[in-house]
């Protein structure tokens, strides 16, 4: 089958495929992707198929094929998640670190991360230089501007240092 011969069998087997995968799946999504994968396969055997000897049988198996597949997969994780039973519980996030996260994020990026290795990875900072590859001074400027929008940013919250109680966030 040449490109022209396979693009008339694709135009004119798509359809009926996928609607006939369509009722042996009952997922009209997973239908159009097999299909599209066995067509996908066949393009690639182009030169094998022949007209004559029934391409649009062959693609129909490999699409149900692929999808049996699927569904193998998709069993054995279910069965994989059944075996590891529910999710631990996981305590809700600390107030304070709820409210460090957000205004790290209204910061700008340059300043985010530089506060993040300095302060948190616990960088000095010409190892934070080297590792944003800017300039030590520009660091500087980085931190000291951070520390700022973060002091204006947490003014009032459970972080300032002015409410008397001091955060339990830590490093790390």
């Amino acid at each position: 089958m040449n490109e022209r011969e396979f693009d008339a069998f694709y135009s004119g087997s798509v359809g009926r495929l996928t609607g006939q995968l369509y009722a042996m799946t009952g997922d009209l999504a997973e239908s159009q992707d097999v299909v599209q994968e066995a067509f996908a396969r066949a393009w690639e055997r182009r030169t094998e198929l022949d007209a004559d000897g029934a391409p649009e049988a062959w693609v129909r198996m490999v699409a149900w094929r692929l999808a049996v597949s699927r569904w193998r997969r998709v069993r054995a994780a279910l069965a994989l998640v059944r075996r590891q039973g529910p999710p631990a519980d996981v305590p809700p996030p600390d107030p304070n670190h709820v409210l460090l996260v957000e205004a790290l994020r209204a910061i700008p990026e340059a300043q985010r991360r530089a506060i993040v290795l300095h302060h948190l990875c616990d960088l000095p900072v010409h190892e934070v230089a080297a590792e944003t590859g800017r300039p030590v001074g520009t660091v500087k400027v980085h931190l000291r501007r951070g520390r700022a929008a973060l002091a204006r940013l947490l003014t009032d919250s459970e972080l300032d240092p002015r409410s008397g109680e001091l955060s339990e966030v830590n490093r790390g």
